[in-house]
């Protein structure tokens, strides 16, 4: 069996590579990893690969910087001109990005069995791209590896029971590399206090919008005063703050860091306040509670479980979160939500199981 795996973001490597290592376990299985580019950085070189025990990618396609149609249409030509080299059995793709959607497009296109790990989630916000992305990927896949019920029951309400199709709860994969990771974590060098709370603003929603940007920061700036707050920044979210003249005095602003210096940081930290939707389930994993700064999120069973508070942007409710959150939050984090670990062994025994 050969499969050709797309990706173009790092969260997609970090995922893939637990993916790859339990590949790695069958000698009947042949992997092709191809890198769109998408998310190009620095960071992704040589040594970003040797780190973090990914396997490097057989193909790298440089298509990055561009608009969604323009990046979207560039990969779908040069991913088609890989498939028609690598003629493979399937086309594995993750997430919700426009490499997954340009990965999932030429493969249904060619006749080839598209894979999509992290099927079936929704946030019922089309005005999201990733949105669009993962309803489109899902729709034309073979195999559907959920990794939760919700995202199951996700698909079935939208009568994927009548396609052909097949939906697997594998479990998340970021869980299984989150177990892989932790014994590798670095302790960026920083002058960190005991007792911090980790911080991620990046999303658009907030970002691109003054009015939203301006309320979290005035609470952070609030609760920093009396904890410290760590926020790796984004260099153009860091820009849009010095446009807007939003001054910042109680936070500790620090440059994006690498993967394994992000999970010491998760793993010492007392609690998580992001719109990234991967570290909400991060701070789970690792047993955090997570104030989440967007109004939804795709991860509804960690707000039913109480180990996500939805806050949005308002200042007034951020606050009150953060002021009363031993009522808001629950503390018994043993519950298995995710697999507890074994998606990647699901994902390789469904492939090879596939009739």
């Amino acid at each position: 069996m050969k499969i050709v795996t797309i990706l173009g973001a790092r969260p997609q490597f970090i995922k893939a590579g637990s993916v790859s290592r339990e590949i790695a376990k069958h000698e009947t299985i042949q992997e092709v990893i191809v890198h769109t580019g998408q998310h190009y950085d620095a960071n992704m070189s040589d040594i970003f690969f040797e780190q973090m025990q990914i396997p490097k990618p057989d193909y790298f396609l440089g298509i990055n910087g561009k608009s969604h149609g323009a990046m979207t249409g560039q990969m779908l030509e040069k991913i088609e001109e890989v498939l028609e080299i690598e003629k493979p059995d399937w086309v594995m793709v993750y997430g919700d990005t426009n490499s997954t959607l340009a990965g999932a497009l030429a493969a249904s296109k060619m006749h080839i069995k598209v894979a999509h790990i992290e099927a079936g989630l929704r946030s019922f916000n089309m005005k999201m791209p990733e949105e669009v992305n993962r309803i489109l990927t899902d729709r034309v896949s073979t195999l559907l590896f959920c990794p939760t019920d919700t995202a199951i029951q996700n698909l079935q309400n939208e009568g994927y029971a009548n396609f052909d199709c097949k939906i697997i709860k594998s479990g998340d994969v970021m869980q299984d590399g989150a177990l892989f990771y932790k014994n590798l974590a670095l302790k960026p060098p920083l002058d960190i206090k005991e007792d911090f709370i980790l911080c991620t603003i990046h999303r658009a929603e907030n970002t691109d919008d003054a009015n939203r940007l301006k309320n979290i920061v005035e609470a952070l700036e609030a609760i920093g005063k009396e904890k410290q707050i760590i926020l790796p920044l984004h260099p153009r979210t860091k820009k849009i703050l010095e446009n807007l003249d939003i001054t910042i005095n109680n936070l500790t602003i620090i440059e994006p860091v690498g993967y394994l210096e992000m999970v010491w940081l998760i793993d010492h930290c007392s609690l998580v306040m992001t719109d990234s939707g991967g570290l909400q389930k991060e701070a789970f994993f690792f047993a955090k509670p997570c104030i989440t700064l967007r109004d939804e999120t795709e991860w509804v069973e960690l707000v039913k479980h109480t180990f996500n508070i939805l806050a949005g942007a308002d200042k007034n409710r951020i606050l009150d979160i953060y002021i009363n959150r031993n009522s808001f939050f629950s503390d018994d984090f043993n519950i298995d939500l995710y697999g507890g670990g074994e998606a990647c062994r699901h994902i390789v025994d469904g492939l090879l199981n596939y009739e």
